[in-house]
């Protein structure tokens, strides 16, 4: 093999410039995604890995196959040392660039990296008849490929500015929240407690497109002016409980009267056990008494509770009414008022009866936190803690950080919080708006969370509560399934210890726990469907979870009492 053919550098520039950089396994879209990123952002793109097969004349395999893979990275790095230098790029790396702590140094330094991740079963699917990519010639790929992952996954977060899942979202939508997340990069976001921000959740269905805004901020349930526009006339019914009504209901009312809108409030008793048949026909009596017409629209003023049944009542009320969510609980701001699930419980299992009914507009002001009392606001947290180990360690990363600036309810913090959560449900809900694939991942931890509440009874544990022992347990079977570390596991307990939530499930009879199970719906021809980590940001769903490991399990996470 001759020596290295020569490249003109165009310009030498610093970080600033311009210069994205794309790392992450074989397979993840590197390359596809990086040409139409350049496209939408005018860059130039370039590929090492095919400028190294440029520069030697021959392809990656012949290298490997004559040098080794030790002179295949000699070459990476020299041809790196150059590349990176040059002037408003799109730059695809190859796989194992990250290796060598001299090029993660190169690429951090003069490019903001995006680390394009993927599960092993995405990139086992893409590379499984590659025959140009060396290290992947066995038998078996899906081992070969976890075992790089394992080894290379800590090395792609420390050289990443940002982590993105490259999953099964398409180019198109993956390059816009790229554009997105690399312009909040270059102009960081104004945290000032009094800024609203605007999430979009974009839903696409047989009769087009769909899409409703999440606004969220401090004091912004004073600026009613943004439900104006979704409602069809100046009538509407506000569903509350005896807790929230006497802070926020007139409060609402009076503004919406000076615009000219009529409300009709109805008040229902606050707790979970409410969430039943009966509480719903309280709201389906008074709106027909009312005489509340189809384009009636219906705002939910509360927690989950309120939500999920004001929702149920507008998704069958003359079989489909406007609905808006004002969620006044963290965990309704950051998880049940987004994504249209509505429902009521049953005596043999949770949100057993329901519909998908989205609403039109989602209002959540963090001050309504302020009056929220300190184990509510901490069972918002265990859901804020989901999204993190579900699909974004980094903002992992950043609640262990700021874990005591969320409990004593900083406003700029909050609302981060807060937006990153919707940021993260908004994005699901919008690749899978009816749970039949990618949205099943939120609910980790609930299969035994669910448990708990209806063996306890439902009301004596939060549902945050119990989602926090829920997903402790959901990572030790995760452990024992052999996908994550018991350091990942310490890790994942220590930040549910610093919000003050519970990591052991109440004793029960395991085969209690076992028999409560069987009620998920994510139940499938009588196999119990498991949300499971692969890592700490990085859930999958397992049905092959043997039942001496789940009693294992759970023996080993009940109280010890």
């Amino acid at each position: 093999m001759g020596p290295s053919k020569t490249t003109v550098i165009k310009a030498i520039a610093p970080m600033g410039s311009g210069n994205i950089i794309l790392v992450g396994m074989m397979g993840a879209g590197k390359t596809t995604i990086g040409k139409s990123l350049a496209q939408a952002t005018g860059k130039t793109f370039i590929d090492s890995d095919h400028e190294i097969q440029e520069r030697t004349g021959v392809k990656i395999p012949i290298i490997f196959e004559i040098e080794g893979e030790l002179g295949f990275r000699r070459r990476e790095t020299e041809v790196l040392r150059e590349l990176v230098k040059m002037n408003n790029i799109v730059l695809a790396t190859g796989g194992g660039a990250v290796l060598k702590r001299e090029n993660r140094r190169l690429l951090k330094r003069w490019g903001t990296v995006i680390y394009l991740r993927a599960s092993v079963n995405d990139l086992q699917r893409r590379t499984r008849h590659d025959k140009n990519r060396p290290l992947l010639q066995t038998e078996d790929i899906q081992a070969k490929l976890t075992e790089l992952l394992a080894q290379r996954d800590s090395l792609y977060r420390e050289t990443a500015h940002l982590i993105v899942d490259s999953g099964k979202q398409g180019v198109r939508n993956l390059v816009n929240k790229l554009m997105r997340k690399l312009a909040a990069l270059s102009h960081p976001r104004n945290t000032n407690k009094d800024i609203m921000q605007t999430i979009t959740v974009n839903l696409t269905s047989a009769s087009g497109q769909r899409s409703y805004p999440i606004h969220i901020g401090n004091g912004i349930l004073e600026q009613i002016g943004l439900v104006l526009p979704y409602l069809p006339q100046k009538k509407v019914a506000i569903v509350s409980n005896t807790t929230v009504a006497p802070l926020y209901l007139d409060r609402v009312r009076s503004a919406l009267e000076s615009h000219g809108v009529g409300s009709v409030p109805i008040i229902l008793p606050d707790g979970e056990k409410y969430k039943n048949w009966k509480t719903l026909n309280q709201i389906f009596d008074v709106l027909l008494n009312q005489k509340c017409e189809r384009n009636t629209a219906i705002l939910a003023l509360g927690g989950g509770v309120v939500g999920d049944l004001t929702g149920f009542a507008a998704a069958t009320y003359l079989r489909g009414v406007p609905f808006i969510q004002i969620p006044t609980t963290l965990l309704a701001q950051v998880d049940s008022s987004v994504g249209g699930k509505t429902g009521i419980n049953h005596p043999l299992g949770k949100n057993m009866i329901g519909a998908f009914y989205q609403p039109r507009l989602v209002l959540a002001d963090s001050v309504t936190l302020d009056t929220l009392p300190t184990r509510e606001l901490r069972a918002g947290i265990a859901e804020i803690i989901k999204y993190g180990l579900i699909r974004d360690p980094v903002f992992f990363d950043w609640l262990e950080q700021h874990m005591a600036q969320l409990l004593v309810r900083d406003p700029a913090i909050l609302n981060e919080a807060i937006r990153r959560s919707c940021e993260n449900k908004a994005e699901i809900v919008a690749a899978d708006e009816k749970e039949s694939g990618v949205r099943a991942l939120l609910n980790l931890g609930h299969t035994f969370g669910h448990a708990i509440e209806n063996g306890m009874g439902y009301g004596v544990w939060l549902h945050g509560e119990a989602v926090a022992a829920g997903i402790v347990m959901a990572a030790e079977l995760s452990c024992r399934m052999k996908l994550i570390s018991t350091a990942d596991v310490h890790r994942i307990r220590k930040i549910f210890l610093q919000a003050g939530l519970p990591v052991h499930a109440p004793k029960f009879a395991t085969e209690k726990y076992l028999q409560l199970m069987t009620l998920d719906k994510k139940v499938e021809a009588g196999k119990i469907r498991f949300i499971l980590l692969n890592r700490i940001g990085d859930a999958v769903m397992r049905a092959d979870v043997p039942t001496a490991v789940l009693s294992e399990t759970i023996s080993a996470c009940v109280i010890n009492e």
